[in-house]
């Protein structure tokens, strides 16, 4: 039996959202091979019926994200199985024996593969190695070629219906010259497989992508989680949001240099939600008291912006968040982002499938904020609220 065969007994009708909810928003961290973990977490989505019309992502987050986007309800799942069988379809080894000791040996083999073959589908080595490279030329600002990347997402994502924007879709990249962290945003402007590319455009591995006059970077140097642009909407609209992380700020102090470089990517890449919702929070806790307030004002003593504000600010919008963040194996190192195994693709969707379940259950973790309180967090793994 496939490991992400369904789970008929979650499934609710489709379309299914908690009551009072306006917007279901799945919000996707950068993290290379372990977006397969991200992979799981929609599963569970579309087993329960809960289709978002939301996606944002940077990164491998935005590729998952755009595979999402750009198919229809009833192609997302296969589209995602097929981009993910394909980019981890090359053979590590034949058979490995039990034990942690060995699955690290086989994991370092599956990254060095990555880093001397790269991936099918995806990136793949140029024929001279940048520093060979005269400066100006294609091969000297990277050590990798994305265009089997770019073929595999006009194949597998319909942008034609990205822009018809029936789901609100974005994803965050930075600008090489400047350094200003943006997202591109199909309620903005037309979205292209290059927008998708520079969202993850890894430096110095992978190029950087021009849009327009622009040279852009993966939006995971500045911001790994897009979890603030759904943060800044105004338009009032109550959210239930999946944000899926794939490095964990919490972690064990390290006992040996490996472990030292796996904690600094985790702290590096980790997202930064605690201190996203605690000043969103505060924010809200203004607007309300700003809109007390304006209450207090007789109404002939109010201009007509001031009334538009109050108005504004009579239904501030509500925001539960479900956070998923992986939970590292033993035998996972520094390379768990650029080991694509076909093995370890399979676990860290399970995972993801597993989490996003046991989330889905807690049906009390789903409900929008009572009037007044702003934004909650629920974490599975921690099992209660922020």
């Amino acid at each position: 039996m496939d490991a992400r065969a369904p789970d008929t007994e979650l499934a609710t009708a489709p379309g299914w959202r908690p009551d009072r909810c306006d917007r279901i928003a799945l919000v996707l961290q950068g993290g290379g091979a372990l977006g397969a973990y991200q992979a799981g977490v929609y599963q569970a989505l579309h087993e329960g019926g809960m289709e978002p019309d939301w996606v944002c992502g940077v990164s491998i987050g935005a590729i998952n994200s755009a595979i999402i986007a750009g198919n229809r309800p009833e192609d997302r799942l296969e589209k995602l199985q097929i981009f993910w069988d394909r980019i981890t379809a090359r053979k590590v080894w034949h058979y490995t024996p039990d034990g942690d000791i060995y699955r690290k040996a086989r994991n370092l083999t599956s990254s060095w593969l990555t880093t001397t073959l790269g991936q099918p589908g995806f990136f793949k080595p140029h024929d001279l190695n940048p520093w060979l490279s005269p400066a100006g030329a294609k091969t000297a600002t990277s050590y990798y070629d994305t265009t089997p990347l770019r073929e595999t997402l006009l194949e597998l994502v319909d942008f034609d219906l990205i822009n018809a924007r029936k789901m609100h879709f974005a994803v965050g990249a930075v600008n090489v010259l400047t350094g200003n962290f943006l997202y591109f945003d199909n309620k903005k402007e037309v979205i292209a497989p290059e927008h998708v590319m520079a969202s993850g455009a890894l430096p110095p591995a992978l190029p950087m992508v021009k849009i327009g006059t622009d040279h852009f970077w993966d939006g995971g140097i500045v911001s790994n989680t897009p979890l603030q642009h759904l943060l800044d909407q105004d338009d009032r609209k109550n959210s239930l949001v999946f944000q899926v992380d794939l490095f964990s700020a919490r972690g064990l102090l390290p006992r040996d240099i490996h472990e030292v470089l796996a904690r600094h990517k985790d702290i590096v890449y980790s997202s930064r939600t605690r201190y996203n919702t605690d000043v969103y929070k505060r924010m809200n806790n203004l607007k309300a008291d700003f809109y007390k307030a304006l209450l207090k004002i007789p109404e002939n003593q109010l201009s007509n912006e001031e009334r538009a504000t109050r108005d504004h600010l009579a239904h501030l919008p509500g925001m539960t968040i479900l956070q998923m963040i992986y939970q590292q194996r033993i035998y996972e190192g520094d390379s768990k982002d650029h080991e694509f195994s076909a093995t370890s693709m399979r676990e860290h969707w399970q995972s993801g499938l597993d989490d996003t379940r046991r989330t889905l259950q807690r049906r009390d973790w789903l409900a929008m904020p009572e009037e007044g309180m702003s934004i909650v967090v629920h974490d599975v793994h921690r099992e209660r609220d922020y």
